[in-house]
C-alpha cells in the first residue's frame, strides 16, 4: 500500500530524476562555456536554450501552483524558449543553475508540505498540485534527455 509519505517521497526522488534516467546535474555538468550555444545541422536548439527553457517553465509551473495572485504573463510558445542560443557570460550560466535548483527545492517542498496533493489549486482550473509537480518531473525528464543527446552528438557527454 502506498501511504502519503511514501508518495511525497518518490515525488521528491522523481523530481530529483534519480531513478530512470540522466538527472538534470549530470546533464549540465562540465559542458564546456563554448559549447553552450552550438546548435548542430538537424537540431532546433542549443544546452542553453534547453536550460533555460526547463528553468522558466518549471518557474513559471511553481509560481502557478504557489502564488493565489499568478496571472500568465508569459506568451506560449514564445517567451518559453530563449532567443539567445548562448549565455552572455559564465555568470549567467551559472545564475540559470542556480534558479533552476532553487525553485526545484521549492518544488520538492511543495510535494511535502501540501496538505492533500489531490487537491486543486484554488486559482486554476482544475489542475491539482499532484498534476503540476508531475508536469515538473515528466517536462524535464523530457528536456534533460535532449541534453544528453545533444551532448553525444557534440562529443561532449562522458
Amino acid at each position: 500500500m502506498l501511504t502519503d509519505a511514501a508518495l511525497r517521497a518518490q515525488l521528491a526522488t522523481l523530481l530529483d530524476s534519480k531513478e530512470a534516467h540522466a538527472t538534470f546535474d549530470a546533464a549540465v555538468d562540465r559542458v564546456p562555456l563554448k559549447m553552450l550555444g552550438v546548435v548542430p545541422k538537424r537540431w532546433e536548439h542549443s544546452i542553453w536554450q534547453l536550460v533555460e527553457h526547463i528553468r522558466i517553465a518549471q518557474a513559471d509551473i511553481l509560481d502557478f501552483s504557489i502564488n493565489a495572485q499568478y496571472e500568465e504573463r508569459l506568451k506560449w510558445p514564445d517567451d518559453y524558449w530563449p532567443k539567445a542560443r548562448a549565455p552572455r557570460s559564465g555568470a549567467e550560466w551559472k545564475r540559470a543553475l542556480a534558479a533552476y535548483r532553487r525553485d526545484l527545492e521549492s518544488m520538492k517542498q511543495l510535494a511535502a508540505a501540501t496538505a492533500d496533493l489531490a487537491a486543486t489549486i484554488p486559482h486554476g482550473t482544475g489542475q491539482t498540485y499532484l498534476r503540476e509537480i508531475l508536469l515538473v518531473v515528466d517536462h524535464t525528464a523530457y528536456h534533460v534527455g535532449q541534453i544528453v543527446a545533444l551532448r553525444r552528438q557534440l562529443g561532449i557527454w562522458p
